[in-house]
């Protein structure tokens, strides 16, 4: 595609009025001036006003921003070790001891886009450009599915050669391709904002959790670090959830990229964020909340010069302020950061991890790392089979469940059940059923080993004799060679 057809493209792409229907009286639920005067307001928080505010999070009740604020602003130590607390007795009322796992898949790094922070960016002439084939993405789908996966999040750059149709094509071959007892079945899409008419076109192809991350809520900020392309539109991408939900994609999720701006501010954005969404779609938020933080990329030196770095210290309280606020949704800790890093911050709410990740395109089928084709580098570059032991010499039991999502459990539902601490009663037989279906077709010995013991003691706490005994007999048919079985 020309540069002249490019460009039309872009002149197209960004609906005004899809951008307006959404405000409150002309202007976006971003209102800094408020931000700034609550954390000022709460800059000295007193301990008994935390411990009710951790009270009302692990009632599963969603934070106000003035509650928030003053968990943002907590200087007491002792009272931090308390919040890490609450936050994994949250998760675990919730979600249990289980922790979804997925593989991240780049599809293509074409970007009409000058994201100063992103090695993607257009004007990079370092990275080397790659749109993948149907044949090609097939050959990734399948070094995937032979590692084990059943989940993906498939991710694009903005370029027409990544348009909606394009997206929906790759969406069908990653359902389709097959390798022995092997098969994605589930594929969340990260891509650019897109209209309500796109986003139908992935609904109907059965596209997952559609998202998309503001990178940052401050509107100088946001403008500065986006300076070209269809991305400076900071309405467009601020308000592209919503469109998906109008669209009929009810799972979403958002995220910021933290250390673009100040790290208090941007968690008071997401749950702004969440509390515009469920303000106008009856209650339901986003799905999941993401927080990576900025990583290194190849010829960005904005990142070694950036101001916001955020230390590994300040990301385990953000990470736990987000658990807290939101105390219902699935929040995602990504293979940014290091082994080390994961197995602390796991432990204070996160709900789904990467594993085993290639983010350069094509890389997972040729079995390399080029940074050239990646958007940034990562910190943990464990296979999934080592993630997963790991995670089960933690306790945690690897979840490749997608029964809830092809049971209708999505949205509304989900929010349901999520606020009523419900989901790990639907979802732990599950988890035990997929991480067992691992076991058999893909773990190393090492792993089959601690895997069994974590199964043995996840049946044990099972609620009651009837999901105990449907949970044997599928055990028992997965043993004989059944698959995708589900509760």
């Amino acid at each position: 595609m020309g540069a002249v057809s490019v460009k039309e493209w872009m002149q197209n792409v960004i609906k005004p009025e899809q951008i307006e229907k959404y405000k409150d009286n002309g202007k976006d639920f971003i209102n800094e001036a408020h931000i700034n005067e609550l954390l000022l307001k709460k800059c000295q928080p007193e301990k008994q006003e935390i411990r009710d505010i951790m009270a009302k999070s692990l009632n599963l009740e969603r934070l106000e921003p003035e509650e928030t604020a003053a968990l943002l602003n907590c200087t007491d130590e002792d009272l931090w070790q308390e919040m890490y607390q609450t936050g994994l007795q949250i998760k675990q009322k919730v979600y249990g001891r289980r922790i979804v796992t997925f593989a991240p898949l780049y599809i293509s790094n074409y970007c009409v886009n000058s994201c100063v922070y992103c090695g993607f960016r257009g004007n990079n002439d370092q990275s080397i450009r790659q749109h993948l084939t149907m044949d090609e993405l097939r050959e990734e789908i399948k070094a995937l599915v032979q590692k084990g996966h059943k989940r993906l999040i498939m991710v694009y750059g903005e370029h027409p050669k990544s348009d909606a149709h394009y997206i929906a094509e790759t969406l069908k071959v990653a359902y389709s391709t097959k390798v022995g007892h092997g098969e994605i079945r589930r594929s969340n899409v990260n891509a650019a904002p897109m209209s309500i008419e796109d986003l139908e076109i992935l609904r109907d192809v059965g596209i997952g959790t559609f998202q998309v991350f503001q990178e940052t809520y401050h509107h100088s900020t946001y403008k500065k670090l986006h300076p070209r392309g269809i991305k400076a539109d900071y309405g467009w991408r601020l308000y592209a959830l919503h469109r998906a939900m109008d669209a009929g994609v009810d799972d979403v999720g958002i995220g910021a990229l933290f250390g673009l701006y100040d790290w208090k501010f941007e968690v008071l954005g997401l749950l702004f964020h969440t509390i515009d969404l469920e303000k106008k779609f009856a209650g339901v938020g986003p799905h999941t909340i993401s927080f990576p933080r900025l990583e290194p990329a190849v010829n960005t030196p904005f990142i070694e010069n950036n101001s916001y770095k955020i230390d590994d210290e300040t990301f385990k309280k953000l990470v736990t302020v987000i658990r807290l606020s939101v105390p219902y949704t699935g929040m995602i800790l990504t293979a940014r950061e290091n082994p080390s890093i994961r197995q602390d911050v796991i432990q204070v709410g996160c709900t789904q991890i990467d594993a085993g990740a290639n983010i350069a395109i094509g890389g997972y089928s040729k079995g390399s790392v080029d940074y050239e084709r990646q958007q940034f580098i990562l910190g943990d570059n464990r296979s999934l089979d080592e993630a997963i032991r790991d995670l089960a010499k933690l306790g945690y039991i690897t979840s490749f469940c997608t029964a809830g999502y092809r049971c209708g459990r999505t949205g509304n539902y989900f929010m349901e059940i999520a606020k009523k601490g419900k989901v790990h009663h639907l979802c732990m037989p599950n988890a035990i059923l997929t991480f067992k279906e691992y076991l058999l077709d893909y773990a190393s010995p090492e792993t089959i080993e601690v895997g069994e013991k974590l199964i043995q003691n996840e049946f044990e706490a099972l609620p009651n004799d009837l999901v105990k005994k449907q949970v044997t007999e599928f055990l028992r048919r997965i043993e004989a060679g059944e698959r995708d079985l589900f509760l």
